[in-house]
């Protein structure tokens, strides 16, 4: 074993053991804590968000459809733009969440659902002409 070259790194071990006190790593001062960032003035404080279930989820995912028809300015551009393949794929994942989720919907829920996917196919089909 003495043939090995020493690997370039060393190792220090601080565990301690009975009778011998370790040496802990000395421990940052409280003051050193990174300042919390500073919100950009206008922006609000907290934002109140809508309740976790189904219908959020679907018109979440319809919103973002409406966005890539082009019917809609992007949250982080502020820009209309038009993506096609985006809001085909976005109205693909609507119908499969259908599919999925046959017969376990309320028919609140389906209805929503149903007439969502409605509306954005015909929406689809009308920015595909243009």
């Amino acid at each position: 074993m003495s043939d090995q070259k020493p690997s370039g790194f060393t190792v220090t071990d601080r565990r301690s053991f009975a009778g011998e006190a370790a040496n802990p790593p000395p421990e940052p001062p409280a003051e050193a804590a990174p300042p919390a960032p500073a919100q950009p003035p206008g922006e609000r404080k907290e934002r109140a968000l809508p309740p976790v279930d189904f219908g959020t989820l679907v018109l979440s995912l319809g919103s973002s459809a409406i966005m890539h028809l082009g019917e809609m300015a992007g949250p982080e551009s502020g820009k209309v733009e038009k993506d096609l393949g985006m809001a085909k794929h976005t109205i693909d994942l609507l119908s499969m969440l259908q599919a999925k989720t046959k017969g376990n919907l309320t028919a609140q829920e389906d209805k929503l659902l149903e007439s969502l996917l409605y509306d954005l196919r015909i929406r689809y089909v009308e920015a595909s002409k243009a």
